[in-house]
């Protein structure tokens, strides 16, 4: 394990909402709707409370191009995000447990907006990343056709590809690629 488990989650969600946006001209957005955001936190399992509407949205959508700057920096410009979030957010960590979570850091409160939850979970999810000096294991997925941000948890650093099948289609591609060439 190279991380705690919930700093791990944290890495995912803020990899997923990051990849929600468009950021190809051939990507769709997948926050456009109440309904879009609903089901992303059903996903991910966000708690605390929610207001459902169109502020929320935009809010959260908001937040996604600061957290993929994480992806574009070294470990000065990601200290400064992570601590602008943190300071705009005026996070204080404390040690929770509920639902099937055992101990683990909430650093705002359950009423806090759900995009304010967001950004501090990222935030103590990269403080870990960056105090580990792991930043290295973020990386932008390596499908010519895609750009989406990848977060590697492997042990071996062997993640390339976005979750999205990239990887799949690029080893089907150059498998077909092969059998060409030798026909």
């Amino acid at each position: 394990m190279l991380f705690a488990h919930d700093t791990e989650v944290a890495l995912r969600g803020m990899v997923a909402l990051v990849n929600t946006a468009a950021t190809l001209p051939t990507d769709t957005d997948d926050l456009l709707t109440t309904d879009d955001l609903d089901a992303f936190v059903r996903e991910w399992q966000w708690t605390g409370s929610r207001t459902h509407d169109e502020a929320e949205l935009d809010a959260v959508r908001d937040l996604r191009p600061r957290l993929r700057e994480l992806w574009a920096t070294d470990t000065d410009g990601a200290v400064e995000v992570v601590n602008t979030l943190l300071a705009e957010a005026h996070a204080l960590p404390q040690l929770v447990r509920h639902d099937a979570w055992s101990w683990h850091l909430h650093a705002t409160p359950p009423e806090a907006p759900l995009a304010t939850r967001m950004a501090v979970e990222a935030a103590m999810a990269m403080v870990d990343v960056i105090r580990a000096d792991e930043l290295g294991r973020l990386g932008v997925c390596a499908a010519d056709d895609c750009a989406d941000v990848v977060v590697d948890l492997s042990k071996n650093r062997s993640k390339r590809y976005c979750d999205g099948g990239c990887g799949n289609r690029t080893n089907v591609a150059a498998y077909r690629a092969r059998k060409a060439s030798t026909a």
